[in-house]
């Protein structure tokens, strides 16, 4: 069965990629704390938001949406963000965004090229700041897809993915 056609957002298929995941964490958390006073808190939700955009998590998407309201970001950006569009996103902001989507996209494997860029326009410090929140917040996507992925298992497919899951599905050519 191929996990694509059954249920298209990426997810954890086992326990060693969530426990390399968690160990990647552990031994980032000076990153992870250094993000705390290196990245502002309406660009980490932007962050956040973007990698949650590629992964489609339901969950993070709704609480990220808040946390970036509360952090100042208008609905009209969060929106943007949500579609994969950096148009008027903060002109400082645009590489990490547009990392942050690459990031997600190759499902935290990003071309040698563009982690060079984003150490280039940010230095080594806060390249790695960012690369942690991107690591944190891709844990929390795929551990909400694995718990839909589940619900999606036990009801044979009635619950756990939304209704743009559901139409992908039905319509894959669209």
């Amino acid at each position: 069965m191929n996990r694509t056609t059954t249920f298209p957002r990426r997810f954890y298929t086992g326990l060693r990629p969530f426990l390399a995941d968690v160990a990647w964490l552990f031994r980032h958390r000076a990153q992870l704390q250094l993000a705390h006073t290196l990245i502002a808190p309406a660009f980490r939700e932007r962050l956040m938001l973007a990698v949650t955009a590629v992964n489609c998590c339901r969950y993070c998407s709704f609480v990220h949406t808040r946390m970036a309201l509360a952090a100042g970001v208008s609905n009209a950006e969060i929106a943007r963000i949500l579609n994969q569009t950096l148009d008027d996103c903060p002109p400082d902001e645009a590489p990490a965004l547009a990392y942050a989507y690459h990031w997600a996209e190759t499902d935290a494997m990003p071309e040698a090229t563009a982690r060079e860029r984003l150490i280039c326009e940010y230095g080594v410090l806060r390249a790695g700041a960012i690369e942690a929140v991107l690591r944190m917040i891709r844990v929390g996507n795929l551990i909400g897809n694995t718990f839909d992925y589940l619900i999606f298992r036990i009801s044979a497919g009635r619950f756990g993915a939304n209704a743009d899951d559901r139409h992908e599905r039905n319509n894959p050519n669209h």
